[in-house]
C-alpha cells in the first residue's frame, strides 16, 4: 500500500502517553474527580485497540506517579479501587488479545491485594507479543535513575565500565526500545518526571484534549503529526547535510 493510500505508513514502534486531564474533564461536566478517572480507564481500552490496529508494538502509560501519593487520601483510595476493578474486569480480555503487561516502578507502597494482582497479571501475560503494555505505576523518572545507579553500585561495576547501555539494562524499561513518540493530553506542557532518560530524543506531542476524550481519531492525529517529523537525534537535518 503506497503512502497516498496509507497515511499511517510511518508508525512509531513505541508510544508513551501521559494520560492527563481526568479530573478537569470530570469537573467540566459537574462530576466528581473520580468519575474522570473511571472514564480515563475506560478510554484506555479504546487506545489499546487503536494501537494494535495502527501497528504500534509498545505502549507505555503513566498511570500513577510517585508524586500522586500527595493527592487527597480519598482520591488515592478511589484510584486504587479503580485499578483493582480494572484488573478484575479486563485482565482476561487483555490476555486473550495478546497484550503483555509489564510494570514500571515500585510496588512497595501498594497494598498487598493490588500488588498480587499486578504480579499475577505480569506472569499470566509474559509470553504475549501482540502489544507490550508498560504500566508506569508508582513511578518517577528520577527515582528510576537512582534505582539504576544503586543496582550498578551493588554489582561493583568499575566507573569506566558505566555507559549508556549499562544504565539502560538497569532501568525499569530494560528490554523495551526507547519511546519514539510521547503524547501528553490536557494542554499541559510539562514532562512531569516521565521517562526522562528514555525520552531524551523522543518526539513530543501536546494536545489540549483531556484524556477521556482522547480516542482513536485523536491518536491518529498524533501519528500523522509524527509522520511529518524528521528525527535527527542531535544531528543536522538531511536537507542541511
Amino acid at each position: 500500500m503506497d503512502a497516498e493510500k496509507n497515511p499511517l505508513d510511518r508508525v512509531p514502534q513505541h508510544i508513551a502517553i501521559i494520560m492527563d486531564g481526568n479530573g478537569r474533564w470530570a469537573q467540566s461536566k459537574g462530576l466528581p474527580r473520580l468519575a474522570g478517572h473511571r472514564a480515563g480507564t475506560e478510554n484506555l481500552k479504546t487506545i489499546l485497540e487503536a494501537c494494535v490496529e495502527f501497528g504500534v508494538k509498545y505502549l507505555t502509560i503513566y498511570a500513577f506517579s510517585t508524586e500522586n501519593w500527595e493527592r487527597p487520601e480519598s482520591e488515592v483510595k478511589g484510584l486504587m479501587r479503580i485499578f483493582r476493578t480494572m484488573f478484575d474486569r479486563e485482565l482476561k480480555n487483555l490476555h486473550e488479545n495478546g497484550v503483555q503487561l509489564r510494570h514500571l516502578g515500585k510496588l512497595d507502597r501498594i497494598d498487598a491485594a493490588l500488588r498480587k494482582q499486578v504480579i499475577d497479571a505480569i506472569e499470566l501475560t509474559k509470553n504475549n507479543q501482540r502489544l507490550i503494555l508498560n504500566v508506569a505505576f508508582n513511578y518517577g523518572g528520577r527515582a528510576e535513575i537512582i534505582h539504576s545507579i544503586q543496582q550498578i553500585i551493588r554489582n561493583e561495576v568499575e566507573p569506566e565500565e558505566v555507559d549508556e547501555n549499562l544504565v539502560d539494562q538497569h532501568l525499569y524499561t530494560a528490554g523495551s526500545p526507547d519511546p519514539d513518540l510521547v503524547i501528553r493530553t490536557s494542554g499541559e506542557l510539562r514532562t512531569s518526571n516521565f521517562l526522562i532518560w528514555q525520552a531524551a530524543y523522543a518526539e513530543w506531542y501536546f494536545t489540549p484534549t483531556y484524556w477521556p476524550d482522547f480516542g482513536k481519531e485523536e491518536l491518529k492525529k498524533a501519528l500523522l503529526d509524527y509522520r511529518e517529523r524528521e528525527r535527527r537525534f542531535g544531528r543536522v537535518s538531511s536537507e542541511d547535510a
